[in-house]
């Protein structure tokens, strides 16, 4: 599995693979901001319109390929206020239903956070749907819940569902806290 940054000179070669890794993990239930089904022209129509924001550097997104094929995805939102310069937001960690198990999502987790790192911020926020096999990997990973919010977001079949917020400190000596 190789796992890169995406390249703002030429992303649009990914497009077909992040529609079809899109309209997967939503079939399977995952809550990514989407309502099933999702076919494949929104999905397409939602990519152009996140790689043209890659193009124009905002946000940073990071692809895992496997076997030639997109099998991960993950991005860096960061914001434009001066006062909160040292944060960003983890967006949108997808890992097809196909490879879920095999650390894709790790990965891509931790090329997200050593960029970040490199990049001097100090602190990582992100919100994922309460109860998630999403959660399990980011405590694992050392993020620290911050609370849950209920009714929060519609999951892929519509009903409402409570979020769990999480932070990471990183590039500071203490990790946690």
């Amino acid at each position: 599995m190789i796992v890169r940054r995406v390249d703002a000179h030429r992303p649009t070669a990914l497009l077909g693979g992040l529609a079809d890794l899109l309209t997967d993990v939503v079939a399977g239930g995952a809550s990514v901001g989407f309502l099933a089904p999702l076919d494949r022209e929104h999905a397409l129509a939602w990519w152009r319109a996140r790689l043209r924001a890659v193009a124009a550097g905002e946000p940073a997104v990071w692809v895992a390929h496997e076997g030639g094929r997109v099998c991960g995805t993950v991005s860096l939102a960061l914001p434009d206020k001066p006062n909160s310069r040292h944060r960003a937001e983890l967006v949108r960690l997808m890992v097809s239903p196909a490879v879920r198990g095999r650390g894709v999502g790790r990965r891509l987790l931790s090329a997200a956070e050593e960029s970040a790192a490199g990049a001097g911020l100090t602190l990582l926020h992100l919100d994922t749907e309460t109860g998630s096999p999403a959660e399990h990997l980011y405590r694992s990973a050392g993020w620290t819940e911050a609370g849950t919010i209920p009714g929060y977001a519609a999951d892929p079949g519509g009903a409402l569902r409570p979020t769990t917020l999480y932070y990471k400190r990183i590039g500071v000596p203490s990790a946690r806290g």
